[in-house]
């Protein structure tokens, strides 16, 4: 007899094109600044606090929602950086990374027939996030070239079957971070009407030239109706941990925990204690932004050497670039220029395009900097061997 067959939940999803630039990236000993991880180690006194959780029996489950510690220290680091207070009891839960806190805020607030909007380029979890649970995603695009949001394509798209919308700042992959002004369009736009906002700031501390980070916690309508996602792997060079939070009013924080408690439940518990521990020295987030706006502006000024052209980058540890002036890539696909790169030059970035769910080209690749100094400058080094424009 022969197997059933398993009709899928998500049969547009394949490999992604982050997994096969990797393999391609191995096969060619190419250097690799197309994953968005760091290649160089956390700080050890981290490492330290959680084999200390260790040692002190921190090895069986947490409560649900988290630590309380942590969840206490993480309500003191918003309240310091944004002037705004969650109540860690009963407005904080710490998630198996952002992705999971994600994926169970819009497995909480949408429902079959509902409509979600995202903006384009944007990260991959998105939209099958959103399908998962039955609804339908709305992409629209950010402006092309500055990557600026389009409120008015926003605004066209609000109707009634629009539940919420997700906002990722500093963005990924361009760089580019709202402003107050930016959250109070969206807040006009969305009135009072009964839609949510999803604000993915795993980014948060990684905000460059000497502006800062404008959280939706920020602003006093948008914050009742927002769930606000970080990342502890981000800020402390940690992503394979897989340790975030999510901070929303008590009413939005008890329906997602309903989601929580039956997907993860809790998150790891050595490592929110000793998490909680490092979050007593604040230094390490508060210094976070001259470390990579260090790196950005090392990066940035090696690619002026070379015939890609670096696009803004306001935040996050990715740097976007165009290949529009090297008239032997004009004709290739994003894509089909970063396989060619890994191949003929030997570094690898990503395609702009691959954030979009249908095919948009710009000629836009994006690189990460989040690597050791060594890594970039051997990285610029082959750059250099790109042809000059014609």
């Amino acid at each position: 007899m022969s197997a059933p067959v398993l009709q899928s939940k998500l049969p547009k999803v394949g490999t992604t094109v982050f997994s096969v630039m990797s393999a391609l990236a191995v096969k060619h000993e190419a250097i690799n600044l197309g994953q968005g991880f760091p290649d160089f180690d956390c700080d050890p006194r981290l490492v330290e606090a959680v084999a200390d959780a260790m040692r002190s029996g921190h090895n069986q489950y947490p409560l649900m929602p988290g630590v309380p510690l942590l969840r206490e220290r993480v309500a003191a680091k918003v309240e310091a950086m944004h002037g705004v207070r969650y109540d860690p009891a009963s407005e904080i839960t710490i998630t198996a990374g952002a992705t999971q806190g994600i994926l169970s805020c819009i497995l909480a607030v949408a429902r079959p027939g509902d409509e979600v909007i995202v903006l384009e380029p944007c990260y991959d979890s998105y939209s099958p996030n959103i399908e998962l649970a039955g609804a339908r995603a709305v992409p629209i695009p950010l402006r092309r070239g500055t990557f600026d949001p389009d409120f008015d394509a926003i605004a066209a798209a609000v109707g009634p079957a629009t539940r919420a919308i997700i906002v990722n700042s500093p963005h990924n992959p361009s760089g580019r971070t709202w402003s107050a002004a930016d959250w109070q369009r969206l807040s006009d736009i969305i009135g009072h009407r009964d839609i949510w906002v999803i604000s993915d700031e795993v980014y948060e501390h990684m905000v460059f030239d000497g502006v800062p980070h404008i959280s939706a916690a920020r602003h006093p309508m948008l914050r009742e109706r927002t769930f606000v996602v970080s990342s502890f792997g981000k800020t402390f060079h940690v992503t394979g941990w897989k340790i975030g939070t999510v901070c929303a009013p008590a009413p939005l924080t008890a329906e997602f925990c309903k989601v929580h408690q039956y997907t993860v439940f809790t998150a790891n518990s050595p490592m929110q204690h000793g998490i909680a521990a490092y979050l007593s020295d604040p230094r390490p987030y508060v210094e976070l932004p001259a470390f990579y706006q260090a790196k950005r502006d090392s990066f940035a000024a090696g690619l002026a050497q070379t015939p890609l052209r670096a696009l803004a980058c306001e935040g996050s540890y990715f740097q976007c670039a165009s290949y529009a002036d090297i008239s032997e890539l004009r004709d290739f696909s994003e894509r089909d220029c970063c396989e060619w790169m890994t191949r003929e030059i030997g570094v690898t970035p990503i395609p702009v395009s691959a954030f979009y769910s249908t095919p948009t080209e710009q000629q836009v690749i994006r690189f990460c900097f989040a690597k050791r100094d060594s890594t970039l400058d051997a990285a610029l080094a082959r750059l250099l061997r790109l042809a000059p424009p014609r």
